[in-house]
């Protein structure tokens, strides 16, 4: 089983200007993942503006971008979707395309009890064998994964290898890590307002699925590592520390807006939002171009563009 640790990033999907899915730019984006050190990618999540792909779309994506990565870094794609049947056969096609992993989710807007959410995941683990992962993310979804629930579907299915956690409580961090001993890695999202980037390493996570990556995916990769000696621990808060700003400029709307706006500035593929989102414009936009050039990120990772 593949053991996920470091920075984990979710990526945007690029759009051409005529709002087709761009390969060519998808292939650029990941190229520059893997030059500076990101561990894996998560794609299809709701960075990559999921819910306004096709099922056509999704499946495109998932065949081409395992063949710009195969052999060169992990990649999991999201097979969340309104129903367990769905799940389970987007999963399904995943493993038969080589994907190297999927993550599931509660299915959004039903508000199912423990019992149900259990099933669900049960149903869907056990429908393929290439490792797979949960994201736990109450506020999107309306259900919160127990770590109780994690438990129990750590103890039956020896592929499920990480939980990726979106939720304001350390509490949750500590229960998962205490019930499942480790088996289970821990990556939690770089959401500003919860910050629980430092916390979920201190109680023995084993890095971040995050959206600064790809902005700066270098430093992101630095403070992701899994707390191993005091050494990373003091550098690690640090440079979170520094970044920090930057993180909270990156959620100021939903992503990816914010994401693909920085990504537009600094010369990388990225693309138009599709509707009903909207373009990251005026004074905000403004104040990020700002921030990335007194940061030194446009000095760094900018584009020339001719």
């Amino acid at each position: 089983m593949i053991c996920l640790s470091g920075s984990f990033v979710a990526m945007p999907t690029p759009f051409t200007a005529d709002n087709a899915i761009d390969y060519d730019g998808f292939s650029t984006l990941i190229d520059r993942q893997i030059k500076y050190g990101t561990s894996q990618l998560f794609v299809l999540g709701s960075a990559g503006e999921v819910t306004l792909l096709s099922l056509e779309e999704k499946k495109k994506i998932v065949h081409e971008v395992i063949q710009m990565t195969q052999g060169r870094i992990p990649v999991f794609f999201s097979a969340a979707s309104f129903t367990t049947e769905q799940s389970i056969e987007f999963a399904q096609y995943c493993e038969k395309e080589g994907a190297d992993g999927v993550v599931f989710t509660v299915p959004p807007y039903v508000l199912i009890p423990q019992t149900a959410v259990f099933a669900h995941f049960d149903a869907c683990m056990g429908s393929i064998g290439i490792p797979c992962g949960i994201y736990n993310n109450p506020s999107r979804l309306g259900v919160l994964v127990t770590p109780e629930t994690i438990k129990k579907l750590s103890d039956r299915h020896p592929h499920f290898v990480v939980d990726k956690e979106a939720m304001p409580s350390v509490e949750q961090l500590v229960q998962v890590q205490r019930l499942c001993a480790g088996k289970i890695k821990i990556m939690c999202c770089d959401y500003p307002k919860y910050s629980i980037v430092l916390p979920t390493l201190a109680v023995g996570g084993t890095g971040t699925a995050n959206i600064g990556g790809n902005i700066i995916p270098e430093e992101v990769a630095f403070y992701s590592r899994p707390w191993t000696d005091m050494e990373i621990i003091e550098s690690s808060r640090k440079e979170y520390f520094k970044w920090f700003p930057l993180l909270q400029q990156l959620y100021t709307f939903s992503n990816p807006i914010v994401i693909k706006s920085a990504l537009e500035i600094l010369g990388l593929p990225g693309g138009h939002l599709r509707k009903p989102y909207q373009e990251y414009s005026g004074h905000h936009r403004d104040e990020l171009e700002q921030m990335l050039g007194e940061m030194g990120v446009i000095d760094k990772y900018g584009v020339k563009r001719y």
